[in-house]
């Protein structure tokens, strides 16, 4: 199969792909990669990917790799967005955002690349929590949901299934360039 692209209409197919807990990530489906017998598709989440972070005053953001969808920080994140009217929601995968973002300011986009290499993420908002001050980002890199398309649905490709197909689906992408 060959990257689905849009259809007559001008729109992208979209998927709705869900991770073991139950919860479920809508995506623009951007190629299919037939490897192994298998269709593995490459997914981008239709709203706005955010990462949390913890700010340490003098020091980089720490990122908080997992968190409960109940945690008290969400719920404060979610007043704030709400301020600019923004929804948070608890997705598969990562925390997304809904609502009409602002598009980034490239010149200081560029201006911050020279200062640090290793910026990948846009600040979105930041706010307190018990007296800890907290951040949501947006990440400046294309964010790609893998999953295995079985009788029309997508299941998350996670794990060690995800680190052993990840290098084939690179090579697959690279040798589609060529």
């Amino acid at each position: 199969m060959t990257a689905p692209g849009p259809n007559i209409n001008g729109e992208v197919p979209t998927v709705l792909v869900k991770d073991k807990n139950g919860r479920d990530l809508l995506c623009f489906l951007e190629q299919l990669i037939p490897l192994d017998d298998k269709d593995y598709a490459l997914l981008t989440p239709v709203d706005t990917p955010v990462s949390l972070f913890r700010l340490i005053e003098g020091n980089d953001p720490e990122l908080i790799e997992t968190i409960a969808s109940s945690e008290p920080i969400l719920s404060v994140a979610d007043v704030v967005l709400q301020e600019h009217d923004l929804t948070l929601i608890r997705s598969a995968v990562t925390l997304t955002v809904n609502g009409e973002l602002d598009e980034p300011d490239l010149e200081e986009l560029e201006e911050e690349e020279t200062n640090d290499e290793s910026e990948t993420f846009e600040l979105l908002v930041s706010f307190m929590v018990q007296e800890q001050e907290y951040g949501l980002y947006i990440p400046l890199d294309p964010f790609f949901v893998v999953a295995c398309m079985i009788d029309g649905q997508a299941k998350l490709v996670e794990g060690e299934e995800f680190d052993r197909i990840q290098p084939l689906i690179e090579v697959e992408l690279e040798d589609r360039e060529l």
